[in-house]
């Protein structure tokens, strides 16, 4: 009973201290922005370019559906829309995991440098950076 208690109690004080990922924001109109804090190079702007519309591609069918669902359950049941809810949560999910996976990719480009002022301006605002194995550069 004791550890079911401690258990609890752990899992609710952890959801509570949780910080929330700090997104870079490629393709969500903060581009300029990122350009200017980042001082990137025109090849990271290119391709920051070209994954910021991929982004907006793929995320561009995930909002369609939800649009979809809550048109049809806009007047349900109470067990209906909790059905909905959940597969309402599941695309949600999708489009912060492209979100995600394409920051990823960009802060991979990142020099040293770059990505410790990312840190920096993460952990400034409480939140916790994006893990990102750098680009080895061959020569």
């Amino acid at each position: 009973m004791k550890n079911r208690l401690l258990l609890y109690m752990l899992l609710a004080t952890g959801s509570v201290f949780a910080q929330e990922v700090c997104y870079l924001g490629v393709g969500s109109g903060s581009d300029e922005k990122i350009i200017e804090v980042f001082k990137l190079t025109d090849a990271q702007i290119e391709k920051m370019k070209n994954w910021g519309a991929e982004l907006k591609y793929r995320n561009s069918f995930l909002e369609e559906q939800a649009k979809n669902l809550l048109k049809q359950h806009s007047e349900s049941p109470p067990e209906q829309l909790l059905k909905m809810s959940h597969k309402y949560k599941v695309l949600l999910d999708s489009i912060q995991k492209n979100m995600h996976m394409i920051d990823q990719r960009m802060l991979s480009q990142f020099s040293k440098d770059q990505y410790n002022l990312y840190i920096k301006l993460c952990n400034q605002v409480s939140r916790t950076p994006i893990f990102a194995e750098p680009q080895v550069n061959e020569k």
